[in-house]
C-alpha cells in the first residue's frame, strides 16, 4: 500500500488521495478520529477547529477512519457538529488503511507532515499532555513554512 493508493472521500462523496490533500507550502497536520470516539469528538475535533483558526500555515487535514464492516454514514459524521455541519471539510476512509499505513496507535492520532508526505512528528491521544506535545511540535516546525 502507498499513500496514493488509498481513496479518501469527503462528505458530498467526491473522491480524493492523501497527496492531492497535501499543501506544499504549509505544514500538514492529519488527524485520524472515529465519530464513536469521546476523547475524539469531545477533545480533538474541538482541538483542531481551535489550531484551524490560530495557526495560518497549519493544513489540516480530518480522517475519519472506519473500524466497522459497514462505512459510517455521513449523517453520523455530521452528527457530533453543531447544526449538524463541521466547521472543516473531513474526509473518509472506508477502513483503516492509512490509519495502519501510519502506524496510528488509537485514535485520536495526530500526524505532522510536510510538503512531500515525510512524517515530522506522530502523536496519539487528546488529553493535555498530548494537546502540549502537539503544541511545541506545531510551534517547532511552524516557522520553516512562514
Amino acid at each position: 500500500m502507498t499513500l496514493s493508493s488509498v481513496i479518501l472521500k469527503d462528505l458530498n462523496n467526491n473522491t480524493f488521495l492523501l497527496p492531492e490533500l497535501l499543501n506544499k507550502e504549509d505544514l500538514n497536520l492529519l488527524l485520524f478520529y472515529n465519530t464513536n470516539c469521546l476523547g475524539c469528538t469531545g477533545r480533538a475535533l474541538p482541538l483542531a477547529h481551535e489550531l484551524n483558526i490560530n495557526h495560518e500555515k497549519v493544513n489540516l487535514i480530518i480522517l475519519h477512519s472506519n473500524f466497522k464492516t459497514t462505512p459510517i454514514s455521513v449523517e453520523e459524521i455530521k452528527s457530533v457538529f453543531t447544526n449538524q455541519a463541521p466547521p472543516f471539510k473531513i474526509y473518509r476512509e472506508d477502513f483503516h488503511d492509512l490509519y495502519d499505513y501510519f502506524g496510528c496507535e488509537g485514535t485520536p492520532h495526530w500526524i505532522l507532515m510536510n510538503g512531500s508526505g515525510d512524517v515530522l512528528k506522530s502523536f496519539f491521544g487528546s488529553q493535555e499532555g498530548a494537546q502540549m506535545k502537539l503544541s511545541y511540535a506545531i510551534q517547532e516546525f511552524e516557522d520553516q513554512f512562514s
